[in-house]
C-alpha cells in the first residue's frame, strides 16, 4: 500500500463540473449489483443513527420517495409496523429488487409500490400523512422544484423527514491531499451529473424556501476507528470508501485524474480503515411541517 506525508486538511470542495464528458446516468453511482450492496451495507449501518426517532402511528400513511432497492425501506418497516407505507422510485429494476428484498426481510410490511417520477408524482394533494426521504435530494437538479411536488401530496399538518450526507464534513487521519483529491472528484461528478454531494449543508434554507414551518436540522454524526471494527467495515470500507471507488471509470473518462494519482488516492483513503486509522462523517437530518393553509 502507497504511504504518503500527512499534509494539512484540505477544506470542503464546492461542487464544480468538470469541462469533460459528464457520467451517463444522474445517478453517479450507477445501478449496479456492487451499488446495491453498497446501498444495503449503508443502510444496516447507520439504521440505529439514521432512523432514530422516526417512527409513524399505525394505520397513517407514509410516502418514501426514491426508495432504490429498499435499503431504507426495511428500516421504515421495521421503526413504523402499522404504517401504510407508498414506496415510489423512477427505476422499475430497483422496484423490483425493492419489492422481493422487503419481502424477504419483512413479509408483513405493508408497502405498495409504484414507478414514478419525483417531479411529476402520480397522487392527489394532501394524499399523505408523513413523507421520508434518504440521499434522494443530493442527485437533483432542482430540488427546490422536488421539494413544492412533496408538499403538494402531504397534507397540512404533515411531516417530512429528509436525510442527506455532505462530503465536505469528511475528516480522516492519517490525513492525505491525494486522498481529498479523489473525493473531489466524486463530488464533481455528482455536480456535473445535475447533483449536489455537499447538500446536506443546504437543508434549512431549502426546506423554509420550500415553504416548510417548524423546520429543524440535527447533525448525525459517524465516527469509526480500531474500537468500533463494524463502523470501520460497514461504513468507512464498504459504504464511503466503496462510493468513492465506483466513480474510477467515470473520473478517468472525464480526464480528472490519472490511474497513478487515483490509485494512490484511494491507498491513502483506505489507511483511514487500517489499524490506527480514524474516519468522521455528518449526515444532516432534517424534519418540517406542511403548515395549515
Amino acid at each position: 500500500m502507497t504511504t504518503t506525508t500527512p499534509t494539512t486538511p484540505t477544506p470542503p470542495m464546492t461542487p464544480t463540473a468538470p469541462t469533460t464528458p459528464t457520467p451517463t446516468t444522474a445517478y453517479v453511482h450507477g445501478y449496479s449489483p456492487q451499488e446495491a450492496r453498497r446501498l444495503g451495507d449503508q443502510a444496516d449501518t447507520l439504521a440505529a443513527l439514521l432512523h432514530a426517532g422516526t417512527a409513524y402511528p399505525p394505520g397513517s400513511r407514509v410516502l418514501e420517495v426514491g426508495c432504490g432497492v429498499g435499503a431504507q425501506t426495511v428500516h421504515l418497516v421495521r421503526s413504523s409496523p402499522g404504517a401504510r407505507i407508498v414506496a415510489v422510485d423512477r427505476s422499475e429494476e430497483s422496484l423490483t429488487q425493492a419489492r422481493a428484498y422487503v419481502t424477504e426481510q419483512a413479509p408483513a410490511a405493508d408497502v405498495t409500490w409504484h414507478p414514478a417520477d419525483l417531479f411529476q408524482l402520480p397522487f392527489t394533494d394532501a394524499e399523505f400523512d408523513h413523507i421520508f426521504t434518504c440521499f434522494v435530494l443530493e442527485h437533483l437538479r432542482d430540488p427546490g422544484r422536488a421539494l413544492a411536488e412533496l408538499r403538494r401530496v402531504l397534507r397540512p399538518g404533515g411531516t417530512l423527514t429528509v436525510i442527506e450526507g455532505d462530503h465536505g464534513s469528511v475528516v480522516f487521519h492519517p490525513d492525505s491531499r491525494h486522498a481529498h483529491e479523489v473525493i473531489g472528484h466524486q463530488v464533481r461528478l455528482q455536480s456535473a451529473a445535475g447533483g449536489n454531494a455537499l447538500l446536506g449543508r443546504e437543508l434549512q434554507p431549502l426546506l423554509t424556501d420550500a415553504g416548510f414551518t417548524d423546520v429543524v436540522v440535527r447533525p448525525r454524526t459517524v465516527y469509526a476507528d480500531g474500537t468500533r471494527p463494524a463502523l470501520v467495515d460497514g461504513f468507512t470500507r464498504k459504504t464511503f470508501i466503496a462510493m468513492i471507488e465506483s466513480v474510477r471509470d467515470d473520473a478517468m473518462t472525464a480526464g480528472l485524474t490519472t490511474a497513478a494519482d487515483w490509485d494512490r488516492g484511494i491507498a491513502d483513503l483506505r489507511r483511514a480503515a487500517d489499524d490506527g486509522g480514524t474516519f468522521h462523517y455528518t449526515f444532516f437530518k432534517a424534519t418540517a411541517v406542511n403548515p395549515q393553509p
